[in-house]
């Protein structure tokens, strides 16, 4: 598994028993569940052309993963603007 600096970091914490569980970790968990929701609330419908063989081959990953093919295009959108990945061409 490929881990990034930040998640080997967070492994790397734990799994040196310094991380201590906090109180009420099901209201902690409600807590920053709705913090992630709320962050990226805003959003823009946008329309972009694919190839039809493109889409459908898209559209089978996605049933196979059980993630939507929209929300695959728009991880993969937010991994390249945050330089998480690279385009190759």
């Amino acid at each position: 598994m490929n881990l990034t600096k930040e998640e080997q970091d967070i492994v790397n914490y734990i799994e040196s028993d310094k991380a201590k569980s906090v109180e009420n970790v099901k209201d902690e968990i409600t807590r920053y569940t709705k913090m992630a929701k709320n962050h990226n609330h805003k959003k823009k419908a946008i329309s972009i052309r694919l190839s039809e063989s493109d889409l459908y081959l898209l559209k089978q990953r996605a049933l196979a993963t059980g993630i939507s093919y929209q929300n695959i295009i728009q991880s993969l959108v937010h991994q390249y603007t945050h330089n998480q990945i690279e385009l190759k061409l």
